[in-house]
């Protein structure tokens, strides 16, 4: 019993940490609607960020990279016009 009381515990952990590390929505509109993610690339590659990581995440475009400071980035866009939707740095 105990032993189910346990797995029933981390198995509620491990949906409430799921949800907190979700990306975030962005957008509701369809992919076909969204922009080329070298349109994006090559826009932040101009503001001065460096990109290690790009990806789709849920409804969002999101890198993981630096700014032009040096500082370490996480950053979801909208990808239909490419505004940040949120964005944590290190």
């Amino acid at each position: 019993m105990k032993t189910l009381a346990t797995l029933a515990l981390a198995g509620a952990a491990a949906l409430f940490s799921a949800g907190v590390f979700a990306a975030p929505p962005c957008t509701k509109a369809p992919q076909s609607q969204w922009m080329p993610q070298q349109d994006l690339k090559d826009r932040l590659v101009k503001q001065g960020y460096t990109i290690d990581r790009f990806l789709v995440s849920g409804t969002c475009y999101e890198i993981y990279g630096k700014d032009k400071a040096g500082n370490k980035v996480e950053i979801y866009f909208d990808p239909t016009d490419g505004r940040i939707v949120k964005q944590r740095s290190n």
